[in-house]
């Protein structure tokens, strides 16, 4: 095996077998392949492309290169990915109203990435929250809580981690095939027994047409099956925040709301027909209604509460949760610049300005702000007169907060009220 062979077969777009992929996704984690190699690698694999096999493989590979857990569980072992978007904190929802379903939910969930927010992000809001217990302490909340959501170890997936890094400076980012095994590596390196995706399209996530999605989740789909784990997607619209809040507490204030029942609308919707979905794949019938009681019956809040004590938060978050989430010293309504209707909004622009009041990292070492963000974001379709408040800004300073209305003023557009679109366009299998 050599690094310089691999990579001059993709180069004449030649697909490497498994066992050469496999090498390579070992000399990743271990340093055997240097950076060079690792980046002519991924423009290889960007600029050739590679087959279903070979996507399969290079998947499997890079899951190997580390730890793989192993659940003996009296029930299924099942998560959900999101591949981003703004207002998007399904993930607190969902993985408690699954356990409260008796399905096992291990959720290893990343961090915010450019404009969008990120799981762990969001529950470190919460006081004392340890996103990265060991292993051991990972196993006894899953078995006592019925579902933990934790950051990924370094002996997870590590050549996912070495080679992300690396594209992320050599433009290959957008590769649909090294999206998909990094996605999926570190998903399967979980030891799941079936997996739902939620791939969002529209102006608040990375894919901004439906073919790019409707490419994106069938490469997802028929990669995890291939590999063994049943799995199925949802396409979802995100031309619009799915929540009226961006931020961290403030989006953990929205969870609790539809969690406790104290609010329904988008977020609890996608909730229940991604997991209705997920519980489809495990031979579970009749999923909605199992999760709709689920939440209704205060079950899935009851879990969440659990969860949170057993990762350092605290034991009464659930009874009084705003008495333990962050407050910005700096709140201020965004004034609508004119009369008229809400035509569009630019969710990228909303989020990058939530990343800009310190909701999120510029760079990897940012310290993230979880008082930060917004709140009371009108929606797409609302008619306002000039001066009415079309959003709250939570800021740290005065300054940032003069920015961010800004910012949001000009991700508001006015025209004509746009056509109802439903939250899930398409479902792939």
């Amino acid at each position: 095996m050599d690094a310089r062979h691999i990579i001059a077969a993709l180069r004449k777009g030649d697909t490497p077998s498994p066992a050469e992929l496999t090498w390579f996704a070992h000399g990743l984690a271990d340093g055997r392949v240097s950076d060079a190699q690792a980046g002519a690698f991924a423009m290889g694999v960007c600029v050739r492309g590679l087959p279903e096999a070979g996507r399969v493989a290079l998947t499997l590979a890079m899951r190997d290169s580390g730890h793989v857990l192993d659940w003996d569980m009296n029930a299924p072992v099942v998560d959900k990915h999101s591949t981003g978007g703004v207002g998007d904190c399904v993930s607190l929802v969902l993985a408690p109203a699954l356990a409260a379903c008796g399905v096992y939910v291990p959720m290893i969930s990343g961090r915010g990435l450019g404009h969008t927010g990120g799981t762990l992000d969001k529950l470190e809001a919460i006081p004392g929250y340890s996103v990265a217990p060991d292993e051991t302490r990972f196993r006894e909340v899953v078995a006592e809580a019925g579902c933990a959501i934790v950051s990924a170890s370094a002996d997870i997936a590590p050549a996912d981690k070495r080679l992300y890094a690396v594209r992320d400076v050599t433009a290959t980012v957008e590769s649909l095939d090294l999206i998909t095994a990094s996605i999926l590596s570190k998903k399967l390196a979980a030891g799941l027994q079936s997996l739902v995706l939620d791939v969002k399209v529209g102006s608040g996530a990375f894919m901004k047409s439906i073919d790019e999605a409707r490419a994106l989740a069938s490469s997802l789909v028929s990669t995890a099956n291939a590999a063994g784990c049943p799995t199925s997607a949802l396409i979802t619209d995100m031309n619009q925040p799915l929540i009226p809040s961006l931020g961290n507490a403030v989006e953990v204030d929205q969870v609790m709301q539809v969690l406790t029942g104290a609010q329904s609308g988008a977020l609890r919707d996608l909730s229940v027909a991604l997991g209705a979905e997920l519980l489809a794949t495990t031979g579970i019938a009749d999923g909605e209604a199992k999760l709709n009681a689920a939440l209704d019956s205060g079950a899935a809040a009851e879990t969440f509460g659990k969860m949170v004590y057993a990762l350092g938060g605290p034991l009464g978050f659930v009874e009084d949760w705003r008495r333990y989430l962050p407050e910005a010293p700096v709140i201020r309504e965004v004034p609508a610049p004119q009369s008229g209707t809400i035509s569009t909004i630019d969710g990228e622009a909303l989020g990058l300005a939530v990343v800009d009041l310190g909701g999120g990292r510029r760079i990897e070492t940012d310290q993230v702000n979880p008082a930060v963000g917004l709140t009371d974001v009108v929606r797409l379709g609302t008619t306002v007169k000039a001066g009415e408040p079309i959003a709250c800004v939570h800021a740290a300073r005065e300054e940032q907060a003069d920015t961010a209305l800004k910012a949001v003023q000009e991700a508001m557009r006015f025209g004509d009220a746009p056509g109802e679109q439903p939250l899930v366009l398409e479902r792939i299998t």
